[in-house]
């Protein structure tokens, strides 16, 4: 048994597929074909980053270690389908009538990749400062964090009572580990 193959100019393979085009679409089955096409090329993209109104944001239990405090700020996905986060949220601290208190969070360094959150599923980023004034003063204690999720500029206030002590005030990377 012998194979024989023909190699096909582009002029052959486009006339080749349009007859099967034609074909297909004969037989009822040009839509489902389209449709297949689109769903791979939208599923090869990834899922679409998150927007503010796709998530809900929390704080978690604040913890101490050698002299810093960490809060984990948490994402949650309130959207009926996953969206995907990567990077550092933008964090800064308020007072009662929503005026900035000190620098915003800076970032710690930490690498990252991109967290693909499902609907109902969390992930964290850690803030950070030091457990009183141990470099230098702290500053007025704030009501709120105002916090952008990465690649968004939109930001949302989550009440909290946070004290930036010694000039340090860093943000961790988007992450489902709990690392700064």
């Amino acid at each position: 048994m012998s194979l024989h193959t023909r190699l096909l100019s582009r002029r052959g393979l486009t006339a080749a597929l349009t007859a099967v085009a034609a074909a297909l679409a004969t037989a009822g089955v040009a839509g489902s074909a389209t449709a297949t096409t689109t769903t791979t090329a939208q599923a090869s993209a990834g899922p679409r980053t998150c927007a503010v109104k796709d998530l809900y944001l929390s704080l978690d239990r604040a913890g101490a270690a050698a002299g810093s405090i960490y809060q984990p700020i948490r994402f949650t996905n309130t959207s009926t389908s996953k969206c995907a986060l990567r990077g550092y949220p933008g964090v800064s601290v308020l007072d009662t009538a929503h005026r900035q208190i000190g620098p915003a969070a800076t970032r710690s360094g930490s690498h990252y990749g991109t967290v693909t959150l499902t609907p109902g599923h969390s992930a964290s980023a850690i803030v950070r400062t030091t457990n009183g004034p141990i470099g230098g003063p702290c500053l007025r204690t704030g009501t709120y964090l105002r916090i952008y999720p990465p690649g968004s500029y939109t930001s949302t206030l989550v009440p909290a009572h946070w004290t930036t002590c010694s000039h340090l005030f860093q943000v961790g990377p988007i992450n489902t580990e709990g690392t700064i």
